[in-house]
């Protein structure tokens, strides 16, 4: 750990090797699911776990909006409510997740009430909404940096699932079109935040660590997909069971 003030682009450097180092596209079941190696149940386990950390997405961002302290920042974080949540007019980006679920054969009424979802998969998203809610809003703006590094993922993913599943359509996976043009815009944004405010070495330290955390937040999600749908496979209780496994 650095005792020295970082300037901002050794801090930005910094930040960018947490993501080269620690991202999830760096997990085996990411290297699975890209590659064509998971059957359909275990794409449709990945999706139905998955909706939960998107459907959070807006309640975490709604405790942050509660808390920022002008109008220019409360409009740029409301921008994101309207990117997830839509406005009433178009779909956001939970009704194109629930859409996905529904493409890849999954109910989406069992999708929407996350009743089937892992107890990690829980336990991690909600960690991810309480940090935002708990800790400076400094660290809940640098936490949401994981943005930079998804556009790589997101062509990675639609192009590689496109490849290999031959039940899977360009309409299945359109929830990643619109994420190509939103997540750059919002990592800039965060980015040049957390360049400006992380003024001191303890400031510093803090937003390095969110987003340690969160690559946490997103690689234990997979882990617990992986232990559950690849291997050893042992599915807990009340958690979703693909067709076919008793």
């Amino acid at each position: 750990m650095t005792t020295r003030l970082l300037l901002p682009d050794e801090l930005e450097a910094e930040l960018r090797q947490i993501g080269a180092t620690r991202y999830h596209n760096l997990h085996p079941f990411h290297r699975l699911l890209h590659g064509g190696k998971l059957d359909k149940g275990q794409v449709q386990a990945w999706a139905l776990n998955r909706y939960y950390y998107q459907s959070q997405i807006p309640a975490k961002d709604a405790t942050l909006l509660a808390r920022l302290p002008t109008a220019e920042l409360r409009r740029e974080w409301r921008r994101r409510l309207v990117d997830h949540d839509g406005d009433g007019s178009a779909p956001g980006g939970v009704a194109r997740w629930l859409k996905l679920a529904e493409g890849v054969g999954l109910d989406p009424v069992l999708v929407e009430s996350t009743v089937a979802i892992l107890p990690a998969t829980r336990f991690a998203v909600d960690a991810y909404v309480h940090f935002v809610r708990d800790r400076s809003v400094l660290e809940a703006i640098a936490s949401s940096l994981t943005e930079m590094f998804s556009p790589n993922i997101i062509a990675e993913r639609v192009s590689g699932m496109l490849a290999n599943y031959a039940w899977i359509t360009p309409e299945t996976l359109a929830y990643f079109t619109p994420r190509l043009t939103q997540a750059p815009q919002d990592s800039e944004f965060a980015l040049a935040y957390v360049r400006t405010h992380a003024d001191t070495v303890e400031r510093q330290q803090q937003v390095l660590a969110a987003l340690r955390f969160k690559c946490d937040v997103l690689w234990s999600q997979l882990d617990a997909l992986y232990f559950a749908y690849v291997a050893p496979g042992l599915i807990p209780p009340g958690a979703f069971v693909p067709a076919g496994q008793s």
